[in-house]
């Protein structure tokens, strides 16, 4: 039988305004002992929500009970700060009607959204939110929906998510097809391999959360527990090696590349910009006089304006002259603009010839960035160039160790010198 449920006051917003925000719903009895009306309100949330709950109990065909349990569902929002309206937002004596009508018609279940359902639902809101969705879509439809696309989302257990996260860390990762067959690499060897699993196993359960988040800030499932407290990452698997190049490294690559593709490699050295966005660049985007660059859509969907130094401002100027404002800014010799991915092949050819090993084209926004931490440009200048959020950890975790920092002035300062003289006989094998 289900337990004793302590009796709380929700007909009025006053009532409902005194109790106790968090996790823990509070209950009236609709049926004594069997279906319950709750109300549950985050402490940052403005207003609550209505929860029908119904005592479920199971059988095996013998008839001993299987297991015996409450199954509930998210109704509506309360009216606490907003108008009922009868639908998403409900009174008191709504939602009290509401669970007499789904008792007495017992076949008028409440939806089930399943996680395929929330992962595309997730998707929309964020398109219309104008940020890019190829990278959800991508690794939801490779990590997310095979495994958990059919179950229901207020049915998760975090045993099952738990599962789901470990087995994704430990399967082979998946490259790019080939001849329309996907390849893999083989299982986790080093302990860089491992890291870099988890790693990106931790950037999709980060996705996973955010979606079905959105399903309960939507009120369709009652509770995030499952995937909120007792879901937790992978830890200290972010501590990336960040490959940069020199500035003789640089200059050598740039020497190095196709005449067709060195200014795309001079721009993002000088910008730190990712390739899509270079891709995207008109002529007009770049102001001679305030030395900027305007990105007007970046990986996150924001436009931001890119400062340039003294030799960027020289270098897009020689390159813009004489063009028109809406014509690409980068552009094959024949005038078609550069494509997605067309950057890998000149890429490795440049790196080749310059003699430079694990050298991809976003190593140059590291390289920029990295450049700019030792040279002492706060963190929060770099990121604002980037493009990262404001408050981002991305930008103190692949550069904060290069910037100059109190820490290491001491210790250069401070810490004990042995005198020990190197044998000058002694030289690098070259």
């Amino acid at each position: 039988m289900s337990g004793t449920v302590r009796h709380a006051r929700l007909e009025t917003r006053w009532a409902r305004a005194r109790l106790k925000r968090g996790r823990q719903a509070h209950w009236q009895a609709i049926v004594t002992g069997r279906v319950h009306l709750g109300y549950q309100r985050w402490p940052d949330e403005p207003e609550g929500r209505w929860i029908f709950r119904r005592w479920i109990a199971r059988k095996y065909r013998d008839g001993r009970y299987s297991y015996n349990r409450y199954e509930a569902t998210t109704l509506g929002r309360a009216d606490d700060n907003t108008r009922a309206n009868g639908t998403t937002v409900l009174s008191y004596d709504q939602a009290a009607a509401a669970i007499r009508a789904m008792i007495d018609a017992p076949a008028a279940r409440p939806h089930r959204m399943r996680v395929r359902d929330a992962f595309e639902r997730y998707v929309e809101f964020k398109r219309t939110q104008g940020q890019s969705v190829a990278d959800l879509i991508s690794r939801g439809r490779a990590h997310i929906l095979p495994p958990l696309g059919e179950a229901v989302v207020s049915e998760l257990t975090a045993e099952q998510l738990r599962n789901w996260l470990s087995n994704m860390a430990t399967a082979s990762a998946q490259t790019r097809p080939k001849m329309g067959h996907p390849q893999y690499q083989p299982e986790p060897v080093t302990d860089e391999d491992t890291r870099r699993r988890r790693a990106s196993a931790n950037r999709v359960l980060t996705m996973l959360k955010a979606m079905l988040n959105h399903a309960y800030d939507e009120g369709h499932v009652p509770s995030r527990d499952v995937w909120g407290r007792k879901l937790k990452p992978f830890r200290d698997v972010e501590v990336a090696r960040v490959r940069y190049l020199t500035v003789a490294e640089a200059a050598r690559l740039i020497n190095a590349a196709d005449p067709e593709f060195r200014p795309l490699v001079r721009a993002a050295l000088e910008t730190g910009c990712r390739y899509g966005e270079l891709t995207r660049l008109e002529v007009q985007d770049f102001n001679p006089e305030a030395g900027t660059m305007t990105i007007r859509k970046s990986k996150t969907g924001k436009a931001r304006h890119v400062i340039l130094t003294t030799e960027g401002v020289a270098f897009f100027r020689s390159h813009c002259a004489g063009r028109v404002g809406d014509a690409l800014m980068f552009v094959h010799s024949d005038g078609n603009g550069w494509q997605a991915s067309e950057q890998g092949r000149p890429m490795n050819e440049a790196a080749e010839h310059a003699k430079l090993k694990a050298v991809t084209f976003h190593v140059l926004r590291h390289t920029y960035a990295s450049l700019c931490a030792m040279n002492g440009v706060p963190l929060t200048v770099i990121a604002a160039n980037l493009g990262h959020a404001a408050g981002s950890p991305v930008t103190a975790k692949h550069y904060a160790h290069l910037a100059p920092s109190h820490l290491r002035e001491a210790i250069r300062a401070g810490a004990p010198r042995y005198g020990i003289k190197l044998d000058k006989r002694v030289v690098p094998l070259r």
